[in-house]
């Protein structure tokens, strides 16, 4: 299992990275992107301080951890120099919190960020067909969410991704420890998005690409 989508204590979520990580291990991941929620606010602060623990991590777990950083709520007209920041401080792997259809994200975000040098475009239930082909053409991916409130438009992400050839991966958006699921669970919220057998196959080899891109490995 790879999971390019979690959050620790450096936002909104429950365990320190070190713990996070352990879970992960213990749920059969093999690698795990700490994907913090930042802004102007607090990307300096957070940024360094995954990057170190990543680097911690990952010389003595079996499991490789990845420094990124989620940018939510941030203005469109800002998102494209945040990434460019978020890249320079060592975040290896950068996702925009997308139009959910369950938060007020402002609209105009979805394009931005397919526009923007990111790698993930997180939970985009408000996806228009416009922004589908966008994505198509773009090197950044669409996410299949197995969060609770943003999985409710995996469905319409996974059929304008088939529809005009947009990437997918699936991420948990993990908060808490009770978020993380296997590799079994993901391929059912896969399927029940609507998605083939072939279609999560090829998803989940994106999930590696990211990786490798990540990593160099």
């Amino acid at each position: 299992m790879i999971d390019l989508h979690t959050h620790s204590i450096f936002s909104d979520g429950e365990l320190v990275p070190s713990e996070l990580a352990r879970r992960a291990v213990a749920k059969g991941y093999r690698a795990i992107a700490i994907t913090d929620h930042a802004d102007h606010s607090n990307l300096d602060f957070i940024v360094p301080r995954i990057v170190k623990v990543c680097e911690k991590i990952s010389e003595v777990c079996p499991i490789q951890a990845i420094p990124g950083i989620e940018l939510t709520h941030v203005h469109p007209d800002h998102i494209s120099s945040l990434a460019d920041e978020a890249r320079a401080l060592g975040a290896k792997i950068i996702v925009v919190h997308g139009e959910t259809i369950v938060e007020p994200v402002m609209p105009g975000t979805n394009r931005a960020a397919l526009e923007a040098p990111i790698d993930i475009l997180a939970h985009p239930g408000l996806l228009t067909e416009e922004e589908a082909q966008l994505a198509a053409g773009s090197s950044v991916f669409l996410e299949i969410s197995a969060r609770q409130g943003h999985s409710l438009g995996n469905g319409r992400v996974a059929a304008l991704a088939r529809r005009f050839g947009a990437k997918l991966v699936l991420n948990t958006d993990t908060h808490a420890p009770r978020d993380l699921v296997d590799r079994n669970m993901a391929v059912m919220i896969a399927k029940g998005a609507g998605m083939s057998g072939d279609e999560i196959g090829l998803m989940l080899g994106n999930s590696e690409s990211l990786v490798k891109k990540a990593t160099g490995r």
